[in-house]
């Protein structure tokens, strides 16, 4: 069954809501220009998480281009999972462990099994689509015909971008991805989620 990751969470409200569905995995944004943007905030969210929740729910921090050192005290706080929507190298992967990365790319109209091959032992790839400026969480969508390609050649695929419950079951359809990746088309607002809109999306998740 595919996975279903949430990200920019910046409630407890939300997190509640989340553990209730059986959500896989959640993200916070660790990126400051972002409206999603937690702070240290994140480690109330976290306590918050572990004590709703156990280690059922993973929970994913998102970066943009930080030092070890940032990545360093989120681990030390719980987090299970780094995704990494920046320029890091693989170099920089392997210092926290690859097998705790997701690697975010962003696709413009093609990417190539060459460019993502050196990532394919990260715990997964997460493909989002290109924006100019921005990094993540665009709510576009790509030609996910790159996605299953990627899928198809054995990639652990995380498909973000503009997914909602209108178009989820089409994506899970074409691509069959590893886990879809959602936050802007289950919100009301940057930031807070909307409770309906994540029903909606798990049923037809769930039932694909």
């Amino acid at each position: 069954m595919v996975k279903i990751k949430i990200c920019g969470i910046t409630r407890k409200e939300d997190i509640e809501v989340l553990c209730n569905f059986g959500v896989d995995y959640i993200g916070f944004i660790l990126y400051p220009p972002s409206p999603r943007f937690v702070g240290e905030k994140i480690k109330e969210l976290i306590l918050f998480c572990n004590k709703l929740n156990g280690k059922n729910l993973k929970k994913v921090a998102v970066f943009v281009d930080p030092d070890y050192e940032e990545v360093k005290k989120v681990l030390e706080l719980g987090v299970d999972l780094v995704q990494l929507h920046g320029k890091e190298p693989l170099s920089f992967a392997k210092k926290i462990g690859l097998n705790r990365v997701i690697k975010a790319f962003r696709v413009k109209d093609k990417l190539s099994v060459d460019e993502v091959e050196e990532w394919q032992k990260a715990y997964a790839i997460l493909l989002d689509a290109y924006k100019k400026g921005v990094p993540g969480g665009t709510g576009i969508s790509f030609n996910w015909e790159i996605a299953k390609l990627l899928v198809e050649k054995g990639f652990k695929i995380f498909l973000a971008g503009g997914i909602n419950s209108t178009n989820v079951e089409k994506a899970i359809e074409l691509v069959n991805p590893y886990a879809i990746d959602v936050s802007s088309g289950v919100e009301k607002a940057p930031g807070i989620k909307d409770k309906t809109k994540i029903e909606e999306l798990i049923k037809k998740v769930r039932k694909v």
